[in-house]
């Protein structure tokens, strides 16, 4: 790549729990190779499996020496694109990872930060994809699962190197044919998730000082 070139990663999972899709990939897959104002989106699938999933990761790091990294997972149940303001340093699975694995309140890194902030201007994101017309909000925990076992690792890697690098994770809802086998369980179209994810790598790249407004919750 040339010297001035930007790359954006943006990562998704495998499906999971006999799933047969996981829109976090295919929102993922379907931005490969978007550009906007001189970056390029690289979609790289992980696998949904403790420790495996950090070490693709690293991969992909290497791989692509992004800029900026934007984390993908599917939050079953919620109504809108989740920006994720936290990462905490915890591994509690309700289920299995796709290797069997099941690990209860070990650490993401040993004798690390017990939780690290998302680097990405989370509030500006949300403020710009409601003006668009998309569902969106900050949410303060990503889980216990491999989705924040990967944004944990993620943010520690980051520090590691200075926090040149701007990084942060999003859950998005169910896929339509998802919802569809979870009766009344909300959805979003995945050409919506996909425009709802342009728009934010657009913000996320104009925007290096978030905004200051409120989008806390109460519980």
């Amino acid at each position: 790549m040339p010297p001035t070139a930007v790359n954006v990663l943006v990562t998704g999972f495998e499906p999971f729990e006999k799933d047969p899709v996981n829109p976090s990939w295919e929102v993922a897959r379907a931005l490969d190779g978007w550009r906007h104002a001189g970056a390029t989106v690289q979609g790289v699938c992980l696998p949904c499996v403790f420790d495996r999933a950090l070490a693709s990761l690293d991969a992909a790091l290497a791989a692509h020496k992004p800029t900026l990294v934007v984390c993908l997972g599917l939050a079953g149940g919620r109504t809108e694109v989740s920006v994720e303001r936290v990462a905490i340093n915890v591994n509690d699975a309700r289920i299995p990872d796709n290797a069997g694995q099941q690990p209860i309140d070990t650490a993401v890194v040993a004798d690390a930060p017990a939780a690290y902030f998302a680097t990405l201007p989370i509030k500006a994101i949300v403020r710009d994809l409601r003006a668009q017309g998309f569902p969106a909000g900050v949410s303060n925990t990503a889980g216990t699962f491999v989705c924040n076992h990967v944004f944990y690792g993620l943010m520690h890697r980051l520090a590691q190197h200075g926090g040149a690098v701007r990084g942060g994770f999003v859950h998005l809802p169910y896929l339509p044919e998802q919802a569809a086998r979870n009766a009344g369980a909300p959805s979003m179209a995945l050409e919506t998730q996909v425009q709802a994810l342009r728009a934010l790598i657009r913000t996320a790249l104009a925007v290096h000082e978030d905004v200051r407004e409120g989008a806390g919750q109460l519980h």
